[in-house]
């Protein structure tokens, strides 16, 4: 059978991937002239099982109404007349409900579970490299009330099989010596020693290339346009090259791995996708001082920013917008990310040589990710995994195989999409 994957990011080298391993004849197209160059292009770089908590929970309406008019806010919402902004935002505060929060946690861990395990399977398969660190990541708290919060949520990461401890300040920088400039500061932390890091467009440029050895085509700087269609059956994609010229590149299957942009396509099929796109910053940085510069992963909580160790770099993120599909990297709000890692490792990195990257995260309001079969006879999807794209890659791409190649749903706690997406 030949699979057409629509998007060469992160999602859809994976996809193609697993499914060329499980036997299928696969090509994929892609709008840019290489893979990853979209949303997998600057991510925060972190492997994290240990967080599965989705933003939709009983804390973040008010968290957010906190947050609102200030500039260097970790969330900023800017209003439009858009009627996929608004239903996402009603969305969202359904999700924050305390029963569908603890289904939708469950759901993304058990995933994630999965997840960390394919990618280690694959790492060992192919030798693959892409600046990863096995130190795991520490999540920070500068606050002794949410500190004593995180805590309580350890014995549902245990019953996942996820470990993860409780550190004091000292323990902290037992575990990440560059901490020492903030230990007095610091609440505390959840240490999750299995969790990792990488460059994630590392990965997946390394992985096209092993894909297109295994037989994968790739349709670049190829542009879609829409889905030609007939009866409930997709019969092929029309499509336009760099100069233009219009094209139909016809499959037995197709898998939508467009991320944000995806949306726009599935409605012209009558589906309703309930994705939004929420706008990240990053930054990235050479290391001046090896030994001020972290290597195990941070999050900080209370700011929502990560720090990874990518090599000689370090790769700090955070922030959401929500504002539509603008990906310009506005310095005011990268300015803070820069800020923050002077703070709390000063001099580790030569700031005055960053690089500012913005790119759209394709997010549900509940955090998981869309799965499994469309209403469409032989359409599928491999998207919305908003923040957690990196996390969840290997394990969403090898459920999809599977479920394509007619197995049973491999995690049973997650609900994969069986054609019932609404108009």
């Amino acid at each position: 059978m030949h699979v057409l994957v629509l998007g060469a990011g992160l999602s859809g080298v994976t996809t193609a991937w697993y499914l060329a391993h499980a036997g299928f004849d696969v090509s994929v197209v892609d709008r840019r002239d290489a893979a990853g160059l979209e949303t997998s292009y600057a991510n925060g770089g972190q492997i994290s099982v240990s967080h599965p908590e989705p933003w939709a929970n009983p804390s973040a309406p008010w968290t957010a109404l906190r947050w609102l008019g200030r500039d260097d806010a970790p969330l900023r919402l800017k209003l439009r007349a858009d009627p996929a902004q608004w239903r996402w935002l009603l969305g969202f505060l359904g999700e924050c409900l305390p029963h569908r929060t603890r289904r939708n946690t469950e759901a993304i861990a058990a995933l994630a579970v999965r997840s960390a395990a394919a990618l280690r399977a694959l790492r060992e398969e192919t030798g693959i490299a892409y600046d990863h660190l096995e130190r795991g990541i520490l999540h920070l708290f500068f606050e002794p009330q949410a500190y004593r919060r995180a805590c309580e949520k350890l014995p549902l990461l245990t019953a996942h099989g996820i470990t993860a401890r409780a550190c004091g300040p000292a323990e902290c920088v037992e575990v990440e010596p560059a901490l020492a400039a903030v230990r007095e500061r610091l609440a505390g932390a959840l240490y999750a020693p299995d969790d990792e890091s990488g460059d994630a467009f590392r990965f997946t440029q390394a992985l096209a290339e092993r894909a297109k050895a295994k037989g994968v085509t790739f349709h670049f700087n190829t542009s879609i346009s829409r889905f030609v269609h007939h009866g409930g059956l997709v019969t092929g994609i029309e499509v336009a090259d760099e100069v233009g010229r219009i094209g139909l590149l016809k499959a037995d299957a197709y898998v939508l791995c467009l991320g944000s942009y995806g949306t726009q396509l599935a409605a012209r099929l009558g589906e309703r996708l309930p994705i939004y796109p929420v706008k990240g910053y990053s930054v990235t940085v050479p290391v001046r001082d090896a030994a001020a510069a972290p290597s195990v992963s941070i999050t900080d909580e209370s700011r929502r920013i990560v720090c990874s160790r990518l090599g000689g770099r370090l790769r700090v993120a955070g922030t959401a917008e929500l504002d539509g599909f603008d990906t310009t990297p506005h310095p005011h709000r990268c300015q803070p990310l820069l800020d923050w890692l002077e703070a709390r490792f000063p001099g580790a990195a030569e700031t005055g040589e960053a690089q500012f990257w913005a790119g759209l995260r394709p997010a549900t309001p509940s955090n998981v990710p869309l799965i499994g079969k469309s209403r469409m006879v032989n359409l599928w999807y491999n998207t919305g995994h908003g923040t957690l794209g990196w996390t969840l890659a290997c394990g969403s791409a090898s459920a999809l195989a599977d479920l394509m190649s007619g197995r049973p749903p491999p995690v049973h706690e997650f609900p994969f999409l069986r054609g019932a997406l609404g108009h």
